[in-house]
């Protein structure tokens, strides 16, 4: 089986963290390199936390680089009601080891540009599950090799609302510059927002399934979940976590995780109440404007705009742009409990000699 390579942009953070783990124990991803950018916490804790979720999972040969330290303008947004003060709070992280876990020196762009450029074109797609800036700086800094990428799969956004202002994603609301920034190059870009993320919420009988894995490593997510539904609860009432980020690695090992669309996405950066806000054509205003195809031929069920099973998309404008709309919640757990069941015991809070 012909496996997935994938570079994983993250901002270590709780779901981040079960993100990096599902991308390690799929059979069918191959992971990189990890890169990290400021978002949940500062650079330098969501960079120890990377190290440290790698020394959980027993990831060695991965490298791991940081990168962006603050959005493109503005000052950086932590949403530390959320993950806490160290980015993670909740069970106890173990020390990186030293030369398992060792910082790569390379900047995060560096290194994604050299592992694009040592793999045959086409084959490496980006996950971001954070803010887009390196991203944004890869696409400024290597034009050249965005066509070299066979795509962009990243967390953030919505079609629907919003979960840090009534518009506006977090994700991208950290730097809605660099997220346009991607928007607007070539390469073809999946957003997995929270109209889906939203459905795969840890409740108490995923929880279970969690615990059921029995390793180590299974145990040490479940703890941390917990933390992080305990903030969702009090802070935004919900019944259980949204395990936003490890979808997106999801809809890479198994497209079937996911149902999206063809639609044309951009992000508003200049709205006194809609900054951040990702805003997806699903009728294809933007392409009829410019002559493009009639939406009322591509496969609209009906007035409410919801596509069919089979529908490829709305309109010509969006061709490289893809939006979730849908996720099979069993599969996406059953891809996870799997994961974590291949990576096994990693005995990470025993002391290394």
């Amino acid at each position: 089986m012909e496996k997935h390579k994938i570079i994983l942009d993250c901002d270590p953070g709780h779901d981040d963290a079960v993100a990096m783990l599902l991308a390690w124990g799929n059979p069918g991803i191959e992971l990189l390199g990890v890169t990290t950018v400021a978002g949940n916490q500062t650079l330098e804790k969501v960079t120890h936390n990377a190290r440290a979720v790698a020394r959980v999972g027993n990831m060695r040969g991965i490298p791991i680089a940081a990168g962006a330290h603050r959005p493109l303008i503005g000052p950086q947004v932590i949403p530390a009601e959320i993950h806490g003060d160290s980015g993670m709070d909740g069970p106890q992280l173990p020390q990186p080891d030293p030369t398992d876990q060792r910082l790569d020196p390379r900047h995060a762009v560096t290194l994604m540009a050299d592992l694009v450029l040592a793999e045959e074109p086409n084959t490496v797609t980006i996950v971001a599950t954070g803010a887009q800036t390196n991203l944004a700086l890869f696409a400024r800094m290597y034009p050249e090799l965005v066509e070299r990428v066979r795509g962009i799969t990243f967390m953030g956004g919505g079609h629907h609302t919003g979960n840090m202002t009534p518009a506006a994603e977090f994700n991208i609301l950290a730097d809605p510059e660099a997220a346009a920034v991607v928007l607007e190059e070539r390469w073809p870009v999946t957003m997995v927002g929270l109209d889906v993320t939203h459905k795969v919420l840890a409740v108490p009988e995923r929880m279970a399934q969690l615990h059921a894995v029995g390793t180590d490593v299974a145990t040490f997510i479940a703890e941390l979940v917990e933390f992080f539904g305990a903030a969702y609860r009090r802070e935004r009432r919900s019944p259980g976590p949204p395990l936003h980020d490890p979808l997106a690695v999801a809809a890479i090992a198994d497209p079937g995780v996911l149902r999206t669309i063809a639609a044309p996405i951009a992000v508003e950066t200049t709205g006194r109440h809609t900054r951040g806000q990702t805003v997806v054509d699903l009728r294809n205003t933007w392409g009829a404007q410019a002559g493009g195809a009639d939406p009322s031929a591509l496969g609209l069920a009906d007035s409410t705009g919801q596509p069919g099973e089979d529908t490829p998309g709305y309109g010509t404008g969006g061709a490289h742009h893809r939006v979730a709309v849908d996720v099979d919640t069993d599969r996406f757990f059953h891809l996870l409990t799997h994961a974590l069941g291949r990576i096994g015991n990693t005995n990470f809070r025993e002391p290394r000699p």
